[in-house]
């Protein structure tokens, strides 16, 4: 979906481009709760109900395909067009130059700012617990709540987020290493 929109804003075509850019700028506008709720308490206003759970993946992925999009759109931009221009100069059309030479290497450029983007969705999950979907910061007030140890449970809880994204940045540093295999030096 990231990629998808990404394409729509660097299209030439205002009716291309026009919906993908009011998507990311009513999403970056935004705060993520306040999808939340729209997603949760706000449709079924209009007689659509969704459960707690999947109303949170919506508001996520929404969210962060957003964000993802700016960061693999300017991670398109910043391939020079010298590239492209030596696509063209072969007789690669602009679907195939995008795919063989462009998007690879924009790959590369945009792991750093997607796996920031990943991290960051891990520590949102907490905000699901507004709209009752059971997780870990959900999981810590209900144990909270009944121990009355506020601080060890929220601490305990901090120590399990930050383990969780310190493994997730060792298997970005694993995916950047892997790539950068494909670099001239």
């Amino acid at each position: 979906m990231a990629l998808i929109t990404a394409i729509m804003r660097l299209s030439k075509s205002a009716i291309v481009r026009t919906p993908a850019v009011v998507y990311v700028s009513a999403i970056r506008g935004t705060p993520l709760l306040v999808q939340l709720f729209i997603v949760f308490y706000g449709l079924p206003s209009m007689n659509i109900t969704i459960d707690p759970f999947p109303s949170a993946i919506i508001a996520f992925s929404l969210n962060v395909g957003a964000y993802a999009s700016e960061i693999i759109r300017a991670s398109i931009l910043s391939i020079s067009k010298g590239q492209w221009e030596a696509a063209y100069t072969i007789g690669m059309t602009q679907n195939t130059a995008l795919k063989r030479i462009i998007l690879p290497q924009a790959t590369r450029v945009s792991i750093p700012p997607l796996s920031n983007t990943f991290i960051s969705l891990v520590k949102d999950t907490s905000l699901a617990s507004l709209i009752l979907v059971t997780e870990l910061f959900r999981r810590a007030q209900e144990i909270a709540a009944v121990t009355y140890d506020f601080m060890l449970i929220y601490i305990e809880a901090a120590i399990l987020y930050w383990i969780i994204c310190f493994l997730l940045s060792i298997v970005q540093q694993a995916i950047e290493k892997r790539l950068e295999r494909y670099t001239a030096t």
